[in-house]
């Protein structure tokens, strides 16, 4: 037997005896920190199971609180998650985002400060990037930083920072040289949200949630240890994070990317009826098995790109492809829940509306921000045209 069919056999016996009941299908899953509790016993077990293991970021390494993983290796834990129908222990922005950014870009303190305590679930990360007049024209941003010896003293607005009320840390772009052309003095600094200088603003959305906030920063202090990279160099590191966020290889550590509601068939089959286990109607039916196939391809071209990759690293501009199509995915699974529904999906809250059909349709309007937030369709196709096929400006 070789060492990558030992390898499996010893992680398939680990996956079924560690992970819990309560840990696989769809349900809860921990973003990490303490400001937002886990209700789910077993999802609290899986989460402490795996980050012991290093299966929280199973390719990173292991004095940073990884697995050591190779990609091989790393293909095969995927396969036998999705064989379990065990859930992801660990998701958010600290091992999708800035957890990779940091092992590419952090120096040795900030990888031995950061990584571990994110592996293990311990804090919660948000994204500073956006501004009130710098949104898709991101370099011009104005959130400044200035030099004051051993920290940096930082004020300024961000917008749609997302889950900023339950963030321990932020990631954030500031300005810190502005004379020179935009893209050349922006500064990529860490720093911590319980402090004086940070207050959060929730913004409430047309869906009744408020996942995004408003950033005030007024005096906030980033320690000098906590500059990623150079001074005035951030823009590179910024562009390498969002190659991580697009691309959702992160994401599937746990097996594949999967939400918390029932799979489309089963809930159209609820509302439009069903003949012999088939959807009563045959458009919807067709829609349906269309959007599966596609959900499937876009998954299957997710894992090859982690096989041909070296390293399993993040690929480059194709990474825009995943945001993408994933965003269009998002959509439209969305509209076909909410055709399925009928006159039930114009539900927002009480009588005659169960809480699966109104959070469906809040869940339709919330879902329209995936084709802008983190790089609109639009952006990403010019992304595509210029870097990945070589079309003129």
């Amino acid at each position: 037997m070789g060492a990558l069919e030992e390898f499996r056999e010893e992680t398939r016996a680990w996956l079924a005896e560690n992970c819990p009941p309560g840990a696989r299908g769809p349900g809860e899953v921990s973003s990490g920190g303490n400001k937002v509790p886990v209700e789910n016993s077993d999802t609290r077990l899986w989460l402490e199971r795996c980050a012991e293991k290093g299966f929280t970021v199973p390719t990173w390494p292991t004095e940073y609180g990884g697995a050591g993983l190779t990609k091989e290796e790393f293909l095969v834990l995927l396969e036998e998650m999705r064989g379990l129908d065990a859930r992801v222990p660990l998701t958010g922005m600290g091992v999708t985002m800035i957890g990779p950014t940091l092992l590419e870009y952090g120096n040795e303190d900030q990888k031995q400060r950061h990584l571990p305590r994110i592996a293990r679930g311990e804090i919660r990360w948000c994204q500073g990037y956006s501004e009130p007049g710098a949104g898709s024209d991101l370099a011009s941003l104005r959130t400044r930083a200035e030099d004051k010896g051993d920290h940096f003293l930082i004020n300024g607005q961000k917008i749609w920072t997302s889950g900023a009320q339950f963030a321990d840390w932020i990631f954030c772009l500031t300005r810190t040289d502005p004379d020179v052309p935009k893209h050349e003095g922006i500064s990529f600094l860490l720093f911590t949200m319980d402090q004086p200088g940070v207050s959060v603003k929730p913004i409430r959305l047309i869906s009744g949630h408020s996942p995004f906030c408003e950033t005030f920063l007024d005096d906030a202090i980033a320690k000098k240890e906590d500059l990623v990279h150079e001074v005035n160099k951030g823009w590179t590191v910024a562009k390498r994070l969002l190659q991580h966020e697009r691309s959702g290889i992160g994401r599937l550590a746990g097996g594949d990317i999967r939400d918390d509601a029932r799979p489309l068939p089963a809930f159209a089959k609820q509302y439009v009826g069903e003949i012999d286990g088939r959807i009563t109607d045959p458009h919807l039916r067709n829609e349906i098995a269309r959007h599966a196939i596609e959900s499937r391809a876009f998954r299957l071209t997710q894992r090859r790109t982690v096989e041909e990759a070296d390293g399993a690293k993040t690929p480059g501009p194709a990474t825009s492809i995943f945001k993408l199509y994933g965003a269009n995915l998002g959509k439209k699974a969305s509209e076909l829940r909410m055709s399925a529904m009928g006159l039930k999906g114009i539900g927002w809250d009480g009588d005659p509306f169960n809480q699966e059909e109104i959070d469906t349709t809040r869940a339709w309007l919330r879902g329209k921000a995936g084709s802008i937030a983190g790089g609109s369709n639009e952006v990403q196709m010019n992304i595509i045209a210029k870097r990945v096929l070589g079309l003129p400006d």
